[in-house]
């Protein structure tokens, strides 16, 4: 629906075929083996699977989950599996969408279908991904699918039934689930971190991270803290104010079910010092500090800081659920793809990571996003974040020499990355 919509995407691209997973699938299972991975990310589509977003099972859709987490599997690819990454059913959306106050339901029928089908093969469950992003940007904002702008109570009410909905998923998946289930929701990560490695601003960047006194706040504290720690930030609550949705005691121990792991997004991060008056005080980076194809700045102390601070915060085993940059990738002459800003990116960032946990944090996973060139919403194919090269006419895979570097990382098990140098005191 918002593909059709004059405007919307780039340049009026369509994801109606983008990197044909559907199609490829066994050639992309060949190079994720040929990499090394030992598990993979991959995310349902609710519409596929049940097409009126209800009822209804489509057998052809439900199958092809069914035969990738197959070939994963003989292949030695453990499926880590995602059940919303915001493509929602139009259907469901005719009728009120993530607004109806029975869209919990749906999401818990739509999981009971999943959980069913696959579950005596998957034991690894993320509920959500980015709910700030489907949330404010598509209901808000108005940016991403669906296009709305509400107003901010209503937008703040998906906010709330999208929480209740992990609650009920994860209900569903700890009742059905045939192989014992490690559950947790993928969060995108808004931390910030230190200008230096003085004690003073380490404890502003953490109290930035978690502070939530805007309205429509994209703090971590805002939206992890009513799934992990059951409970709104009363800051946020205040910032809010009318708009605000009344909640039941009920409501939020559904919405804080208890999960093992908590997946985070990260690919920059906000940098901040304490100020003269004790608090934190954002601090911009340097004039021509490097940034990636999206305008996004190389941060990988932002992976270290995000890494430490939830762990801290939280208690939960950490897994990096996506990490990666936007190049300018082609093919060369010589018909490779030489993307050696991306081989830079990766060293930077996993030693970062490697520190985080060689400082306590419990981290338990890695997952580059992305795998494959792939169509980035709003953004169409204009940004290019894959390991392997897509030619979307053709659907040609060609595996960039990051590819080939991170194969090397993984074989060594990081201890030929460099060593971590914040690149900021």
């Amino acid at each position: 629906m918002f593909c059709k919509k004059p405007g919307a995407i780039w340049r009026e691209n369509s994801g109606d075929v983008a990197s044909d997973h559907y199609h490829h699938w066994r050639e992309d299972i060949t190079l994720m083996k040929k990499l090394g991975i030992d598990s993979y990310r991959l995310s349902i589509a609710w519409s596929r699977v049940m097409p009126t977003g209800t009822g209804r099972i489509n057998p052809k859709g439900l199958g092809f989950y069914d035969r990738l987490v197959d070939g994963l599997l003989k292949a030695g690819i453990k499926p880590w599996v995602t059940l919303f990454h915001w493509d929602y059913p139009l259907a469901l959306y005719k009728r009120g969408g993530w607004l109806h106050p029975d869209s919990p339901k749906w999401f818990a029928d739509y999981t009971r279908v999943v959980v069913d089908g696959l579950s005596d093969r998957v034991s690894d469950w993320m509920t959500l991904n980015e709910p700030p992003c489907f949330v404010f940007i598509g209901h808000l904002y108005g940016t991403h699918a669906p296009g709305d702008k509400l107003p901010l109570g209503k937008a703040l009410r998906v906010q709330h039934h999208s929480f209740l909905s992990h609650g009920r998923g994860v209900q569903v998946i700890r009742e059905r689930a045939k192989l014992k289930p490690r559950i947790g929701i993928a969060c995108v990560s808004h931390s910030k971190t230190p200008a230096s490695l003085g004690k003073a601003d380490i404890e502003s960047a953490r109290q930035s991270t978690f502070t939530t006194n805007t309205p429509a706040s994209w703090s971590d504290a805002w939206w992890m803290d009513p799934v992990i720690l059951g409970r709104y930030p009363e800051d946020g609550i205040r910032a809010n104010g009318k708009a605000m949705p009344k909640v039941t005691r009920d409501e939020m121990a559904l919405m804080s079910q208890p999960l093992d792991f908590l997946g985070i997004n990260v690919y920059q991060g906000g940098r901040v010092r304490q100020g003269a008056n004790g608090k934190p005080v954002e601090v911009p980076y340097p004039v021509g500090n490097p940034i990636t194809a999206f305008k996004w700045n190389l941060a990988p102390d932002s992976l270290y800081w995000a890494a430490r601070f939830y762990y801290e915060r939280y208690r939960l085993p950490i897994a990096v659920t996506e990490n990666g940059m936007s190049g300018t990738d082609w093919a060369s002459l010589d018909g490779k793809v030489h993307d050696h800003q991306r081989i830079d990116f990766l060293d930077r960032y996993l030693s970062a990571l490697r520190q985080a946990a060689r400082d306590g944090a419990d981290i338990i996973g890695y997952f580059h996003w992305s795998l494959l060139d792939n169509f980035e919403w709003a953004e169409g194919f204009k940004e290019r974040f894959g390991l392997i090269h897509v030619d979307y006419p053709t659907g040609k895979r060609t595996p960039k020499d990051s590819y080939f570097h991170y194969r090397k990382i993984i074989g060594a098990n990081g201890k030929n990355l460099p060593k971590y140098r914040p690149m900021y005191r």
